[in-house]
């Protein structure tokens, strides 16, 4: 691999991914959760299979955490391929692009994060690259100028981002399978909790499962977050084993409330509702407020809230809805008293 490819594309994993690596499913059978996605999946990776083919390319989309990553190792698994993982800001160059592909074989599965990232002139050299397996190259300058076009191995690209209506429409016409990623049901929780703790080989019971569970926003990564430290909390504060009193204490002392909730949400919900009256406010003002990007507000935050129903954007801006007072033990502002109808006078 040459040394711009190597840069940007990263096979191997960090040492500190190996608890990662380990509680991440390894077959599609053994995901949890997102049915409907796995099932599509299944039937994707049948017909490949059946007919001697790379994978279609796939394009996951969704909240960060609920698992794009974990699926596209899925699928590298399940096609016996290579993985080549990659993102969007690290591609900086068509040529980097360029470097990537020329050094994969055939099968192969290049995952690039944060799709909706890629710049403009590595889009345009990706188009052709998706869609006929083909290099575009331009050699010389000026009129001496000439295009070379460099057949390349059938592989498959599989894209993730968070922000879908970031990504261009002709890049998002050459995905062939496009799945958007939910957030998941308490049982899904629950078992994601248990299946963690035995790879860690941690004893629990199932109240501490479940409290896991319940404050883990319906997000996976987050549970598995949580499971590790609240494991580390037993250990050091209790005899080693997760029970709901264990999962309580330890919770609290992160800061996270019954739902999942952390400082960071209720300092924008704060913010919204003592700052700002409950709303509307604008993002920008909203991240300026409470020291964020706005980016993490609306990628990592607002989902959530807004799943919760505790926020609500409008054109104005976003408002805190009656459910964030209550959680938060605030008082909702009353409601303007409607105009009376003026009787005629007699």
């Amino acid at each position: 691999m040459t040394e711009v490819a190597s840069r940007v594309v990263s096979p191997e994993r960090r040492p500190d991914d190996w608890n990662d690596s380990r509680l991440r499913p390894r077959r599609l059978d053994e995901v949890i959760g997102q049915e409907r996605v796995r099932e599509n999946l299944a039937i994707l990776v049948a017909a490949a299979q059946n007919r001697g083919e790379p994978l279609d390319h796939v394009l996951f989309y969704g909240p960060p955490g609920l698992g794009k990553t974990t699926l596209a190792h899925v699928l590298a698994n399940e096609m016996n391929a290579s993985l080549r993982q990659t993102s969007g800001p690290a591609i900086e160059r068509a040529g980097d692009l360029a470097a990537i592909v020329t050094n994969l074989e055939a099968g192969d599965v290049l995952f690039i994060d944060e799709v909706h990232r890629l710049g403009r002139a590595v889009e345009e050299i990706l188009y052709p690259v998706m869609e006929d397996f083909a290099l575009d190259i331009v050699i010389g300058k000026g009129p001496a100028a000439r295009s070379l076009r460099l057949p390349l191995p059938r592989f498959t690209v599989i894209g993730a981002t968070t922000r879908l209506a970031l990504l261009t429409a002709p890049l998002r016409a050459r995905f062939g399978a496009v799945h958007r990623l939910d957030f998941y049901e308490q049982a899904a929780m629950e078992a994601i909790v248990r299946r963690g703790a035995d790879v860690l080989d941690v004893p629990t019971e199932p109240a501490g499962v479940h409290e896991i569970a319940l404050r883990a926003r319906g997000t996976p990564r987050v549970a598995l977050r949580l499971l590790r430290r609240v494991r580390d909390f037993a250990q050091v504060r209790a005899d080693g084993r997760i029970t709901q009193s264990v999962a309580n204490e330890a919770l609290a002392l992160l800061e996270i409330d019954e739902l999942g909730l952390d400082e960071a949400d209720r300092r924008v919900l704060r913010t919204i509702i003592e700052k700002y009256g409950g709303g509307p406010v604008g993002l920008q003002t909203i991240a300026a407020s409470v020291s964020e990007e706005p980016d993490t507000i609306m990628d990592v935050v607002e989902p959530y809230l807004l799943q919760l129903g505790f926020i609500e954007r409008s054109s104005a801006g976003r408002l805190a809805t009656p459910s964030a007072y209550d959680h938060l033990g605030l008082t909702p502002p009353e409601a303007p008293a409607s105009p009376q109808p003026r009787l005629p006078e007699i």
